[in-house]
């Protein structure tokens, strides 16, 4: 009686495809559940924060996120690595076309599903290989302005705790494994139907070059496809699920954060609503104070601290800056504070602020950046309970040492705004600790006492024109 594998019923050809669509689904469920759950934790840091309503705008906001997060806009403030960035951000929006292709054939036991588009599938596929080739220049572009002897200056900042090397390099060399294994795949393919004498749907100018390095046994090569196509899906999956961990998951949250954008202009700072009600009131007996927010019950809610000491006193666009920035340096490197060498660094407060969330909230999520590896600077703060982000990470000499002049902000290339977040801390400073530097506080009673920040009556305000007429008579007499 013949086995099950040699009936007519069940050939082989068919329990093996059926086989690797069942791994293929255990895999693509486990990856994409784990990196929900991680998102998950992301998202609840971020909503940690203070409520604020960002809704409305939507033509404003879509083109801002059309032009900085797709466009890469203000990237091209630096023609050199914006054009290396540029060619890897392109070669990951299209080389996910043929990752959709490989999942639809992983989960069906297809062949080249797309291949029915006929010409246009041609072009991907060629489009695919060229922007490979060129990735991987581009990665060796970029791993040499990281590693060479003198590296940008922006790369080395004391601030960068979180291991930004290895960071960086386990990227680039991901990189490498995915577009090896993508030309692995591709020739390995081309090749076996060359010696079939079939035509494999796609062109494939990159591969067509590579087919004379691989054996012409079809066992081998049939293998070789099959590791270069196994080998691309998992490194996408391992790297899909590297990213929260990563300063690279702002190629993902960056699209978020540039629609949530301020839409104020730069110089325009918040106000804290109960101070202006006061003062209108103060101004205005007529004006009426608009009641307090409650508790859905009915019940008054405790009043909220005035600006920001931790986390939680941040918005939450705020917070989820923190998880867009890319930790190139822009900011800091333009700031002049610390061009200066005052203590701020832009950069540092934004990855302060993501590290304490990570320390009191959801913890880090597969790795530890901001307390291990080799270029860690300091130990990890155990004391949670009375630890916060102002003074547990930031100190208030970083805080005053900024000139608001928005440099920061106009630099960041997906839009993060540090200086909310110091003003935000300094507010809390002057506000609930009076605690500001001993020059404001002679201005704050110079403005209480005379209406403006000079130790001059208001009377005498204007002596000074008198003394300019004055002057001006006698040269005309003279």
């Amino acid at each position: 009686m013949p086995s099950i594998l040699q009936s007519q019923t069940f050939p082989l050809p068919y329990l093996y495809r059926m086989l690797q669509s069942i791994i293929f689904l255990l895999l693509l469920v486990a990856a994409f559940g784990f990196f929900a759950w991680q998102v998950r934790k992301v998202r609840a840091n971020i909503l940690v924060g203070r409520d604020r309503d960002m809704s409305g705008n939507t033509a404003e906001r879509f083109k801002k996120t059309l032009l900085v997060a797709f466009g890469q806009q203000k990237m091209f403030k630096r023609l050199t690595p914006a054009l290396l960035h540029l060619i890897v951000y392109v070669g990951f929006l299209v080389i996910n076309v043929e990752v959709i292709e490989i999942v639809v054939d992983g989960l069906f036991g297809t062949h080249r599903f797309l291949s029915f588009l006929g010409p246009v599938y041609d072009a991907l596929m060629a489009t695919n290989e060229i922007l490979g080739a060129l990735v991987l220049l581009a990665v060796a572009a970029f791993w040499w302005r990281r590693n060479s002897a003198s590296p940008v200056r922006r790369f080395t900042g004391p601030e960068l705790r979180a291991w930004p090397k290895l960071d960086a390099n386990i990227i680039l060399y991901v990189e490498v494994v995915l577009m090896a294994a993508l030309f692995t795949m591709n020739t390995a393919d081309l090749k076996l139907h060359q010696l079939r004498g079939e035509d494999l749907p796609g062109t494939f100018p990159i591969s067509s070059l590579l087919t004379g390095l691989f054996s012409d046994n079809a066992s081998t090569l049939h293998l070789l496809e099959r590791v270069g196509w196994w080998a691309h899906i998992i490194g996408i999956f391992l790297f899909l699920n590297y990213l929260p961990s990563s300063k690279h998951f702002h190629i993902i949250i960056t699209f978020p954060n540039v629609w949530f954008s301020r839409l104020v202009p730069q110089g325009q700072f918040s106000n804290v609503d109960s101070i202006t009600h006061e003062v209108k009131a103060m101004m205005d007996p007529s004006y009426v104070v608009p009641p307090a927010p409650t508790a859905p019950d009915g019940s008054a809610l405790a009043p909220t601290s005035f600006g920001a000491k931790d986390v939680e006193d941040l918005p939450w666009t705020s917070l989820m800056n923190a998880y867009s920035c890319t930790e190139c340096g822009r900011c800091t490197s333009v700031c002049p504070a610390n061009l200066t060498g005052k203590l701020l660094s832009p950069r540092k407060i934004i990855m302060d602020t993501r590290d304490r969330m990570e320390e009191k909230y959801e913890s880090p999520l597969i790795f530890r950046p901001n307390v291990y590896g080799a270029e860690a600077k300091h130990e990890p703060i155990t004391d949670l309970a009375n630890a916060t982000l102002l003074r547990g990470k930031v100190t208030p000499e970083e805080l005053w040492a900024c000139t608001t002049c928005n440099a920061c902000v106009e630099s960041c290339p997906v839009n993060i705004n540090p200086l909310e977040s110091i003003i935000e801390m300094r507010r809390f400073l002057v506000l609930e600790e009076s605690a500001a530097p001993n020059s404001l506080n002679v201005m704050f009673s110079n403005i209480e006492n005379n209406g403006a920040p000079w130790a001059f009556s208001p009377s005498d305000r204007f002596n000074w024109a008198d003394d300019l007429f004055a002057v001006e008579k006698t040269a005309a007499t003279v």
